[in-house]
């Protein structure tokens, strides 16, 4: 709404009809005083305001309305017939006035005018609503970060407890895990021995029995050898477990040459080769950090089942190859400076269906009976405890009836952690 101060009633007629005329809505006032009392009870987008007038004039109107903050930024456009001089102009530009025109008034150039100031007037009020709508945005936002971030602290507070609690319990549970394997070490130490002793008489005496008393009777020696063979076995699958309980405990690792460790298992399964008629191949090894009493016995059982476990009326052919890898995995490429030694130990004997390939390297778990092949079921166990704890990994591919191949992956030097 447009408010028009004037105090002759012909000259806002005047502009009243222009300006509704362009459908705009128009108030006005007589003299200062009711301009005033108006202003503070109405909203305005323009004040139309006369100079010349009785009591109180223009320019003290615009200097009263400059002093309320609710019509301080209402633009006025001051319209003069006698002050025309360009000191009363310039009074007006002083006053808060926006705009001075000379009577006679240009109806156009007024009504351009008063869209102009209008317009401007609208924007300015949409830009401070706009900007008090974003300031109020930004202080909802500023406290719900706030907010957010005590969430977040407490949170945070909680989470620390519980790991510090859980790391307490971890600890416990490691000491006591600790205790338990130094007493079931102890116990097997104690236990292997005190079944040994029983099971190297019974060795003995049967072995003295069968040597001197049974020549005559064959049933009586045939069952002899039984109990003797059966108390080897028992014997064997005694050490067997003892190595695998050992393996939980820390050991110390050092660099160890593969190649001299090969060929000593070669020296000590020289008679079994030779009855096998075996040919046994080994490529040059890296030196690689390991417990070297742990990865020889894992060589020693894989070399031995490839001897053991091999076909009818066929020799027994070993390869041995290595190479430097990139990586953990049994399908890694080659590469000089990787750092992963990849192992292949492959052979041509009876093979296994490649379904049973977990259950080979499970404790006690056997795809032949003792009849067939002796044996304990640990070796392959013991293979997989050693590689798992040296931080590699061990696998198998195999046909029946054509071969086996054990594939062992071994980082070339431990870490911090091992």
């Amino acid at each position: 709404m447009i408010l028009i101060v004037d105090d002759k009633p012909e000259n806002i007629l005047s502009i009243r009809k222009t300006l509704e005329l362009y459908q705009f809505e128009v108030d006005a006032a007589l003299s200062g005083e009711e301009a005033l009392r108006k202003i503070l009870k109405h909203s305005y987008t323009l004040i139309i305001l006369d100079v010349q007038m009785p009591s109180m004039d223009g320019f003290e109107v615009a200097e009263a309305l400059s002093g309320h903050s609710k019509a301080k930024d209402i633009p006025i456009i001051f319209l003069s017939a006698v002050n025309k001089d360009k000191r009363f102009i310039v009074k007006g530009y002083d006053s808060g006035g926006i705009d001075y025109i000379t009577k006679p008034v240009d109806p156009d150039i007024l009504l351009m005018k008063v869209k102009t100031f209008s317009r401007l007037y609208q924007q300015s009020l949409e830009l401070k609503q706009m900007h008090q709508s974003l300031k109020e945005e930004v202080e909802v936002r500023k406290l719900a970060q706030e907010a957010l971030i005590a969430h977040q602290q407490q949170v945070n507070e909680m989470l620390e407890q519980k790991v510090r609690e859980r790391t307490e319990e971890l600890r416990e549970i490691n000491k006591s895990l600790e205790a338990s394997n130094h007493d079931l070490q102890q116990f097997a130490s104690v236990a292997s021995h005190d079944l040994k002793e029983p099971l190297r008489k019974i060795q003995l005496f049967g072995a003295i029995l069968r040597d001197k008393f049974l020549h005559a009777d064959p049933n009586a020696l045939s069952y002899m050898e039984r109990i003797v063979g059966s108390s080897e076995r028992m014997a064997k699958l005694i050490n067997d477990l003892l190595n695998y309980s050992r393996l939980s405990v820390t050991s110390i690792y050092e660099i160890t040459d593969f190649n001299e460790m090969v060929k000593e298992i070669l020296s000590d399964l020289e008679l079994m080769i030779s009855e096998r008629d075996a040919v046994i191949s080994v490529e040059k090894m890296p030196q690689i950090e390991a417990v070297p009493g742990q990865v020889r016995q894992v060589f020693q059982n894989i070399i031995s089942n490839a001897l053991k476990f091999s076909r009818k009326d066929i020799s027994p052919v070993i390869h041995i190859t290595a190479d430097v890898v990139t990586d953990l995995n049994p399908e890694s490429a080659a590469f000089t400076g990787g750092q992963y030694c990849r192992i292949v130990i492959r052979d041509n004997g009876i093979g296994f269906n490649e379904k049973y390939l977990s259950k080979i390297f499970t404790i006690f778990q056997r795809l032949h009976t003792s009849e067939l092949y002796e044996g304990t079921g640990i070796g392959l166990a013991i293979a997989k405890k050693v590689i798992d704890k040296h931080g590699g990994i061990i696998t198998a591919s195999s046909k029946e009836g054509e071969g086996s191949a054990f594939v062992i992956v071994l980082p070339l030097r431990q870490g911090k952690n091992n």
